[in-house]
């Protein structure tokens, strides 16, 4: 599919497509397709370390997610509004010296989108043609963290039969929990696998395009041939799974981690581009079937620890109003019902 309008089209690593240049029209821009999308989601939930919520840690949790993984391109087409405001959450354009169309580097970007859009309209461009992907996934991991904690709370709260008064209540928001859960799951799943494919993070993204090309990469739209039908073809689950990498816990920022991920993504964009020239997206060329298995694999492996490391966060949050911290209510210190249920 082509990017029409900027849009979230399959931006595959693999055939790491790529699609007009940044100043171009815009066109639809989805990442891995149906398939590198759904391998990543339902990957990296069957991996996740033992000590996270039963719920998650089983083979419908898993299809679920990868399922889930691909609503924010299903969605595409919504209407107007609906898709200017959420495509450009799908990439981040950088130049080669890896800034955002000339504006903010990838490694100083500002904390708030506010004030990445501001650093870019300073140099005459805007969050809608640059991207904003980074943002995209600390939001939803942060979304996920208090996702986690009021589960924590809810969870404890079902069990303490000193508040079994409210325990119908506490068991059925404890359900619509879960399913925020799934539902910022499968939104975490979609962007963190758009940071796996490089096509996401560079101006380059449906060839090379109007630039300085000193080794002759192709200027051809490469992305929407490749994309689907090579990542089909090309790549089985169990093959990302044994490249994924051992869980690695993050001792950092979300948006510092956020950033290594993708500064390592758009190292690729040249990579990339040199196997294309080689023909190494051919259908058939294990060159082509090992550079998208493998980052697949990266995507995989990073949402795994994403997802675990929200699940570790949770412990030390605070949710509801007045806040109510999951320790206190864990430890049976402090009932959470009206902070969760709002007594106005």
């Amino acid at each position: 599919m082509t990017r029409v309008a900027r849009h979230y089209v399959p931006r595959t690593a693999a055939a790491i497509l790529a699609i007009v240049l940044a100043t171009a029209a815009p066109d639809a821009a989805l990442a891995w397709g149906a398939t590198g999308h759904r391998i990543v989601g339902q990957e990296a939930i069957a991996a996740l370390p033992r000590d996270l919520p039963a719920f998650l840690r089983n083979p419908r949790a898993a299809a679920d997610v990868g399922e889930l993984a691909r609503e924010p391109d299903r969605s595409k087409g919504a209407g107007k509004t609906h898709d200017s405001n959420l495509d450009p959450a799908h990439y981040i354009d950088l130049d080669d010296a890896g800034k955002a169309f000339g504006g903010p580097s990838l490694w100083a970007l500002p904390p708030t989108r506010a004030e990445y859009e501001a650093a870019l309209q300073a140099v005459g461009q805007d969050s809608w043609k640059a991207g904003y992907l980074p943002y995209s996934i600390v939001e939803q991991y942060q979304q996920l963290v208090v996702d986690f904690a009021y589960w924590r709370v809810l969870d404890a709260a079902e069990r303490n039969h000193a508040w079994r008064g409210h325990q119908a209540w506490f068991r059925d928001d404890h359900r619509r929990r879960e399913a925020l859960i799934f539902e910022t799951l499968g939104q975490l799943a979609h962007f963190v696998g758009d940071g796996a494919q490089p096509l996401h993070a560079t101006l380059h993204y449906n060839g090379w395009g109007d630039f300085p090309n000193p080794k002759g990469f192709t200027t051809a739209k490469v992305h929407s041939p490749v994309e689907g039908a090579f990542v089909r073809a090309s790549v089985r689950s169990a093959e990302v799974r044994a490249r994924m990498a051992p869980y690695r816990p993050c001792a950092c920022a979300i948006d510092e981690r956020t950033r290594d991920y993708l500064a390592a993504t758009h190292a690729l964009v040249e990579p990339f581009y040199s196997l294309e020239k080689q023909g190494g997206f051919q259908r058939g060329d294990p060159r082509g079937a090992a550079f998208v298995t493998r980052e697949l694999a990266r995507g995989a492996s990073e949402l795994r620890d994403m997802v675990a490391d929200a699940w570790r966060a949770s412990a030390t949050a605070k949710v509801g109003w007045p806040a109510v911290s999951v320790a206190d209510v864990v430890s049976g210190k402090a009932d959470p019902y009206g902070s969760l249920y709002g007594l106005d």
